[in-house]
């Protein structure tokens, strides 16, 4: 069984600031990453190739890791007196959130992947890799939130205690 914390007695699901804050990022990442990448159909953004099955996927799965993730540095950490401004995770979360979005994303409308490519290549070597990128990105992002959620489990985190909060 996993257990975030020995003798802790923290549990993320019982900790409704983590929740609330977990909800607002999902649908935050949800929205601007769907928006962007036209995952969601919008005027102002389109795709030059048909949204793949795999970046939905990505696109699903990704969303709630990085809204736990995100909510870790914004809810308070819960009771434990002490104040930690520790940012562990903070690349490798960063680097699994931006993965994601390339993985998602149009292949042709990636600028990067056009200038070093050419569009020939963004489709033929860039477009083939991108559902193993969107794996590494979920691997990265769910190491990234077993990592904060532990160390929230201890008392550390980047929130600063409602104590603190109130004397600045």
């Amino acid at each position: 069984m996993f257990r975030l914390g020995v003798g802790t007695g923290y549990s993320p699901i019982r900790d409704r600031s983590l929740l609330t804050w977990s909800a607002l990022w999902t649908l935050v990442t949800l929205a601007s990453f769907g928006l962007v990448t036209a995952i969601i159909p919008n005027p102002v953004f389109g795709r030059g190739v048909p949204v793949e099955p795999f970046a939905v996927i990505v696109w699903l799965a990704s969303a709630p890791l990085i809204g736990i993730v995100m909510a870790t540095y914004f809810a308070p950490v819960p009771a434990s007196g002490k104040l930690s401004a520790r940012r562990d995770g903070t690349t490798i979360g960063s680097i699994g959130g931006f993965a994601a979005f390339l993985a998602i994303g149009c292949p042709t409308c990636n600028k990067i992947a056009l200038l070093l490519l050419g569009a020939s290549g963004a489709t033929s070597v860039f477009a083939p890799i991108q559902p193993l990128i969107g794996v590494v990105s979920l691997a990265l992002l769910a190491g990234t939130l077993v990592w904060r959620l532990r160390l929230r489990s201890r008392g550390g985190g980047c929130a600063v205690s409602q104590r603190g909060a109130a004397q600045h």
